[in-house]
Parts: structure tokens; C-alpha cells; sequence
């Protein structure tokens, strides 16, 4: 199974981060990375030095079971391997779908300054991040075709990373740069699955 996992995520990453990319660049001139010149230890840095460490991490899961660590024992049989499978494609597929979403407004990272539209339709109509829900899915369900330690270690580390960006990071940068808009949408849509994780509405938000 370590074969088939690591298959699958080198084609997400090579989909969700390489082709995403080319085409925002064909699409607009611009990579649609933000955040190159971060302060050391700011919040956004450290978010991304975790997400990065998470990546490198949910490779290693999968490259340690060819080199023969273990599985924990209660999650190796085949029932935890093949929802392991199908969650892992699911989140491949919705990746690629709430990016898709995001149309020309995609990026990695917030640069603060910057002011995109407010995406609320296609996928973000059912989550606020849905392109973080599913990765979050396709991290667990590599973790469960491999589920040794390196690779549950690295689904946890993905966990925190995405919510320490989404919350720190994103959710503050939204609420200045789009006000009671943005504030009434998350009020409405769950943080990453539906109706769960809205936001109460501040009396100072910014009209």
C-alpha cells in the first residue's frame, strides 16, 4: 500500500500546487504566491514553516513504509487501507475542485496589503476553506493506507498548521479587508465543513 500512496501524492501535490499554479500564471501573469518575504517568527511564518514541514512529512509517511517501518496494529487491516484509498482520491478530486472555486482570486499565503474578491460561491458556499478541508482529507487518507507514525505525526502536523493559518492568518486578513461582507458570509458557512465553526458577528467589524 505504501507504493499506491505515495503515488497519490505526488499527483496531488503535483495538481493541487505545480499545475495550479501554471495556470494561475497563464491566467493572470501572476504565480499567485504571497508571503516571500515574511518576518521571522510571525505568525503567517511559522504557519507556513509547519505546512511546509506537513508536506515534507506526508512524503516521508509512505517512502518509511517501503523502507519497512511498521503500521500500528490496529490500523493495519484492509477495511482502514480502503477508506484510506477512497478518502485520500476524494480529497485529491475536491482539492482540485474548490481551487477550481476560487477562480482567479487563488493564492497561497496573505499578503495584507492585497485586496481579491470575496469568493462565496461553488465550493466556499458550503465551507469557508474548502480547499484546506480537503486537504486535511487527502492527509488522513494517505495516513490510513500507511498509518505508521511518521505519516500520522505528519496528518497532525497538517491539522495544526492549517488551523493556526486559517485562523491567525486568513480569518483576521479577511475580516479587515472585506468587513461586514465577509463577516455575514462567515456567519452563514462553516469554517471547514457546513454549519460548523461560523463566526459571531463583531459590533466593531468594519463596515
Amino acid at each position: 500500500m505504501a507504493i499506491p500512496a505515495l503515488v497519490i501524492y505526488l499527483v496531488w501535490a503535483a495538481l493541487a500546487f505545480g499545475l495550479r499554479t501554471l495556470l494561475q500564471w497563464r491566467r493572470t501573469g501572476d504565480t499567485g504566491f504571497r508571503g516571500g518575504d515574511l518576518g521571522r517568527g510571525t505568525v503567517q511564518w511559522w504557519a507556513r514553516l509547519l505546512f511546509t514541514g506537513a508536506l515534507l512529512i506526508g512524503a516521508a509517511g509512505p517512502i518509511s513504509a517501503l523502507a519497512g517501518l511498521p503500521a500500528f496494529g490496529a490500523l493495519e487491516n484492509a477495511g482502514v487501507r480502503a477508506a484510506g484509498i477512497a478518502l485520500a482520491l476524494a480529497g485529491v478530486a475536491g482539492t482540485l475542485v474548490a481551487q477550481g472555486s476560487m477562480g482567479t482570486s487563488w493564492r497561497i499565503g496573505v499578503e495584507e496589503e492585497e485586496r481579491t474578491e470575496l469568493v462565496i460561491g461553488g465550493a466556499f458556499a458550503l465551507a469557508r476553506n474548502p480547499i484546506f478541508t480537503t486537504m486535511i482529507a487527502t492527509a488522513a487518507g494517505l495516513a490510513a493506507m500507511v498509518p505508521n507514525v511518521i505519516a500520522l505525526f505528519g496528518l497532525a502536523l497538517t491539522v495544526v498548521a492549517i488551523q493556526m493559518q486559517v485562523r491567525a492568518v486568513e480569518e483576521p486578513y479577511l475580516l479587515q479587508a472585506h468587513g461586514v461582507a465577509y463577516a455575514a458570509y462567515a456567519s452563514k458557512v462553516g469554517r471547514f465543513l457546513p454549519g460548523i465553526g461560523r463566526l459571531v458577528p463583531s459590533p466593531g467589524t468594519r463596515q
